[in-house]
């Protein structure tokens, strides 16, 4: 895409106190509908400080605003999922992008080509909250999506629905002094977030820590954090050799995205730098696959790799599920699933669904990961030298009983905390 990455220069939006609590009645997105209404008679500033308040109190992502031949629909994305939350007219929505672009830095009378954008807005008497902003041109006219990057959002590891022994392991492999960490998955399964509560973890006046992203999601204290910016090549690659000068401890490479970021990242962890980054695979047996497409050779991918971690995103069950003893055809699938892994649970309660007004009749409030995480011992590492397939690598990880992203939520719907069919649309077997 050529699109303009400079965010923009205005001091934060300030969302009056009043739109604020108004935004707090809202019980269910049933009512989003007529909230949304006001903007049809509100000015651009006004109409945006609403469109804010709601997704905020919605506990929304993103904010997708989709142009139709007579109209513009609103939808946000609720713990993953779209929510329709009303429609504008081409008045108001014109008069609103023209206000998301002035405030987002990005061109105003660029209508034929893709803009990516950046502002900053304060809820009432709140901190700070960033948004990514992106246009795209469509059949209808520009369509937007506004990435909310709320800094409550940032977890530490305890909170990432680790169980216990994974939580040990991964706090094992932090620690280490040198080699190289990847998390698995693809877009939108909080592969960020949990490397971003590794740095948390390890955090200290000891270690130097830099990052490369693209683009800084989340600000970090008391990290040294740099955005890849391909107009001034400054990329993944360049960066994260210029991260190396720095003589850095850790490194945070947002993205491997091709064989130099690869071949330079695998080099830091043989020289003596604990490298942390993200892979687009689909499950753990895949990574060494994709490094060896990118053009990386086994011989540094099998001594550089320390853990390879898979992750997706379930939703949790509201407070208003009822847990009840699983159907024969539910126990069934239940004990298949949980079969040889730790920690299995004693007794088994899955979630009946119910839905509302606080989980907003959905009968899910927040998400929770599902994790696999492959340590890469002296055995690992002799059979990695040997460019195994994804195939061979996954045969290899049962032998040594690697909990799978199904078994992790499988295990998680056995305890009620999220449902079996959830897991299924997820991370299905």
């Amino acid at each position: 895409m050529n699109a303009s990455s400079t965010a923009g220069k205005t001091e934060a939006l300030q969302i009056p106190e009043s739109v604020s609590q108004g935004a707090s009645n809202i019980q269910a997105f049933a009512e989003l509908p007529d909230f949304l209404k006001d903007m049809e008679t509100l000015n651009a500033t006004q109409g945006l400080s609403l469109l804010l308040a709601a997704a905020l109190q919605t506990r929304a992502s993103d904010v997708h605003l989709e142009t139709k031949d007579d109209s513009a629909e609103v939808r946000f994305r609720v713990d993953g999922m779209l929510q329709e939350a009303g429609s504008l007219s081409p008045k108001s929505y014109g008069q609103l992008l023209s206000r998301i672009k002035l405030v987002s830095g990005i061109k105003l009378n660029v209508t034929e080509r893709p803009q990516d954008g950046r502002f900053a807005f304060r809820p009432g008497k709140g901190g700070a909250i960033e948004v990514r902003s992106s246009t795209l041109p469509t059949e209808y006219g520009e369509s937007v999506v506004l990435r909310i990057l709320d800094p409550k959002n940032l977890v530490d590891m305890g909170k990432l629905g680790l169980r216990e022994d994974l939580f040990a392991l991964f706090e094992e492999e932090i620690q280490k002094p040198h080699g190289m960490i990847l998390v698995t998955g693809p877009t939108g399964s909080g592969k960020t977030t949990t490397l971003y509560a590794f740095l948390k973890h390890i955090q200290s006046t000891e270690k130097k820590i830099l990052t490369i992203e693209d683009p800084i999601e989340y600000r970090l204290k008391g990290i040294s954090q740099t955005q890849a910016d391909q107009s001034k090549e400054y990329d993944f690659a360049s960066g994260l050799t210029a991260l190396l000068r720095q003589d850095p401890d850790v490194i945070l490479v947002g993205e491997i995205r091709d064989g130099s970021t690869a071949k330079t990242a695998l080099q830091a962890a043989l020289t003596g730098h604990l490298v942390f980054s993200t892979l687009h695979t689909n499950e753990a047996a895949g990574t060494v696959s994709r490094l060896l497409s990118l053009g990386a050779t086994a011989a540094n991918i099998a001594p550089a790799l320390n853990l390879i971690i898979a992750q997706r995103l379930v939703r949790k069950v509201c407070g208003c599920a009822k847990l009840r003893s699983p159907t024969k055809e539910e126990q069934e699938k239940l004990q298949k699933a949980l079969q040889g892994i730790p920690q299995k649970p004693r007794i088994l309660q899955v979630a009946e669904i119910q839905g509302c007004a606080k989980c907003g009749g959905t009968g899910y409030l927040g998400r929770t990961g599902i994790f696999e995480g492959l340590q890469v011992d002296e055995e690992t590492e002799n059979f990695l030298s040997n460019s195994p397939s994804s195939a061979q690598l996954k045969t290899f990880a049962k032998k040594k009983k690697m909990t799978t992203l199904y078994q992790d939520g499988m295990r998680k719907a056995a305890e009620g905390i999220t449902a079996i069919e959830e897991v299924e649309r997820v991370a299905a077997s």
